[in-house]
């Protein structure tokens, strides 16, 4: 059952396309990545979704009904966590997340605090007094304790610590454990892979690809850099190389993860001295793979 439908979907502003022919199905109890660089249409999109923005043209509908002319009665079914939240400054943290809860109608008061404990966050303090990160726990505890059917996350782990970023991760595969719906929109690949049943890669407001993380296979790949005490032979020849680089006695390329094992009892042979792997950046991958690929139907 789909949860999300936007067909064929444009958006203009003035003479600028922010959206050209943008269609996605995000289905019930799954999560769906939605990742790309800044100024793809990721934020229009969220906007549109939420009934913020009126598309020039296409459909947007959620749970079946028009994103726009229904808005209001779709938001009771929704929770949104933004990126960069702001909040009253006179206000306490508890007092803003009651507040964000009875808009969405009933909560449980059980479920609140569960989740005030799990961000180790205190509720009593000013909100003008909290940090970033602070601020964004007020937006996640509100989120996580609602009773929403879809989840709509924009950078939100955006501020956080590396231990409440897990925190969130285990929020989301609980929602989803429960049968409902997550839309995460990321820039943090890492995340993505964790969490995402499928995703959708957009660029120039534009989906250029969508699928399983299986399906694209390449978002996952290690960036490894090498010193061996002998030159290697022919690393080239073993499946799951890219981007293959040499520098003296540095090597340097990236792997598809499943051809790791293979390729690590490969260049022991030879005696490492230094090696280092880490996963690709969003904007690394822009750059290695979508600009390239952009180029060439601009070429063609």
């Amino acid at each position: 059952m789909s949860v999300i439908e936007v067909k064929d979907v444009n958006k203009m502003f003035g003479a600028f396309r922010a959206l050209n022919e943008l269609s996605m199905e995000v289905n019930q109890g799954e999560i769906y990545g939605f990742i790309g660089p800044n100024g793809a249409g990721k934020s229009t999109t969220i906007r549109i979704l939420l009934g913020m923005l009126k598309p020039t043209s296409g459909s947007v509908s959620l749970f079946g009904r028009d994103a726009w002319k229904d808005a209001v009665d779709i938001h009771r079914r929704c929770a949104y966590v933004p990126g960069d939240v702001h909040v009253w400054p006179n206000l306490t943290g508890g007092e803003v997340i009651d507040l964000f809860l009875k808009m969405n109608g009933e909560f449980s008061t059980k479920k609140r605090d569960e989740w005030i404990e799990r961000f180790q966050f205190d509720p009593s303090k000013k909100c003008r007094s909290y940090s970033k990160g602070n601020r964004q726990k007020i937006a996640l505890i509100s989120a996580f304790a609602s009773e929403a059917d879809l989840f709509i996350f924009d950078e939100p782990t955006s501020g956080l610590d590396p231990l409440m970023e897990q925190v969130f991760q285990q929020g989301v595969k609980e929602i989803r454990n429960a049968g409902k719906t997550v839309l995460l929109s990321s820039h943090i690949l890492s995340e993505v892979e964790k969490l995402c049943d499928r995703v959708a890669i957009i660029r120039h407001g534009e989906i250029i690809e969508d699928g399983t993380i299986q399906e694209l296979r390449h978002l996952t790949r290690m960036n490894i850099i090498v010193e061996t005490k002998q030159p290697f032979k022919s690393i080239e020849a073993i499946n799951g190389i890219h981007e293959l680089r040499k520098e003296g006695s540095v090597v340097s390329f990236e792997v598809d993860t499943e051809y790791m094992d293979e390729v690590i009892s490969y260049i022991s042979s030879y005696g490492i001295i230094r090696l280092e792997s880490k996963p690709p950046t969003l904007e690394h991958l822009f750059m290695r793979h979508y600009e390239q690929k952009g180029n060439k139907e601009e070429q063609s």
